[in-house]
């Protein structure tokens, strides 16, 4: 079985999917950066082996709610291997999604912690760790095939959670919105023809969640809704 999907053996499209992702160095900056944080470490992490490679996404291959973030953290999921794990922000989004039926635990520590998602798939516009968490407007639109890609696998999608601008301005790429774009918002929702959802939801980041930009309330509700426009996560 895939070591980032789950319930059964993937599809075979989805896991040559997982293995150009892996293998992707079309971005020379991406590359150099995410393979110098996994040489020089930081020094908590220090006897750690890094992963120090793009990262596909994971979760239910019966997804309803498909979340899209901006890009894995340095010493994050470039460490560990898996894409919101072992940093704050994964300890707020995954506490949010325990919280709402989607995920079996409310921590993301590492590729062997025993999480399991439900009905949610979990991914990144961009997949290399980017320098200053600031990825090139080309380095994006390098990686939007990928998501465009997991989506178009992942038919059962209903809602995308956006967490921050940055990914809502990439899925509205990846899903063709028309011009004028609707804009960004904590909450904002936009209807496609298709019947799918995009939500706005701020970022779990550390300057959202320490200011209280960001509370638990806020999150929860997105995902509540998430899980009213996909449907009910199963027990």
């Amino acid at each position: 079985m895939s070591a980032r999907s789950q319930r059964g053996t993937p599809p075979e499209e989805l896991a040559g999917l997982e293995r150009r992702i892996v293998a992707c160095r079309r971005c020379p900056r991406l590359v150099e950066w995410r393979e110098q944080v996994a040489r020089e470490k930081r020094a908590a992490f220090r006897d750690e082996e890094y992963w120090g490679k793009p990262l596909p996404g994971f979760g239910d291959l019966a997804a309803r709610v498909y979340v899209l973030g901006l890009a894995p953290a340095a010493h994050g999921g470039n460490r560990t291997g898996r894409v919101f794990t072992g940093d704050r922000s994964a300890d707020w989004l995954f506490a949010s999604m325990h919280r709402t039926g989607f995920a079996n635990q409310p921590n993301s520590d590492n590729v062997d912690d025993g999480l399991r998602l439900d009905s949610a798939f979990v991914t990144a516009a961009v997949r290399c760790a980017p320098p200053a968490n600031k990825p090139l407007p080309s380095e994006r639109d390098n990686c939007l095939p990928y998501a465009r890609a997991e989506l178009t696998l992942l038919e059962g999608v209903r809602a995308i959670v956006c967490l921050g601008g940055f990914a809502w301005d990439a899925a509205c790429r990846v899903l063709e919105v028309e011009r004028p774009r609707p804009r960004f918002g904590h909450g904002a929702e936009h209807a496609l023809p298709d019947g799918r959802t995009i939500l706005g939801c701020y970022h779990p980041s550390q300057q959202n969640t320490f200011t209280g930009r960001l509370t638990e309330e806020m999150i929860d509700a997105v995902f509540a809704r998430a899980r009213e426009l996909g449907g009910r996560a199963r027990a």
